[in-house]
């Protein structure tokens, strides 16, 4: 395994921590927020095929059509400690399966409000430095659809 460097990411949603764990871990609203992140990215993409299992050793799978390319992206949940933290690989490429990224997202409380601030670390081997601030913005918009989706919910 080689070093690692770490994207990480911050946002504060005014949803209470459970409700924005839930947004992480069920699988309709994460879907909801897969097809929210999918519109900002292109204008014609679609879900094609979806599974997830939020349980520690549970999978999950989803492939998106971009632009006419076929996008895959899976991994297993390895930590699921409701409502402040959720721990998971990540690949994106066949040839990340032996050494996947893992992404941990802490889920804090507002210190002055009722809302949350989540914190996402994802690590990335060395080759990959050059995409770190692409990463990072990746996620950041993420985090925008999520926080969007459960802003509708209020």
């Amino acid at each position: 395994m080689q070093h690692k460097l770490e994207a990480k990411v911050t946002h504060r949603f005014a949803a209470p921590p459970e409700s924005v764990f839930g947004a992480f871990v069920e699988p309709e609203q994460v879907r909801r927020w897969q097809e929210a992140w999918l519109s900002q990215r292109c204008d014609n993409g679609k879900i094609t095929a979806f599974s997830y299992d939020p349980q520690v050793q549970g999978r999950f799978a989803i492939e998106t059509l971009e632009d006419g390319r076929t996008l895959q992206n899976w991994g297993t949940f390895l930590a699921l400690d409701r409502p402040t933290r959720i721990r998971h690989t990540h690949i994106t490429d066949i040839a990340e399966k032996n050494d996947p990224a893992i992404i941990t997202i802490i889920i804090e409380p507002e210190p002055e409000g009722p809302g949350s601030i989540v914190t996402l670390y994802d690590d990335l081997d060395q080759s990959q430095a050059g995409a770190l601030p692409q990463t990072e913005r990746g996620w950041r918009h993420m985090l925008e659809a999520i926080d969007a989706i459960l802003a509708q919910k209020t």
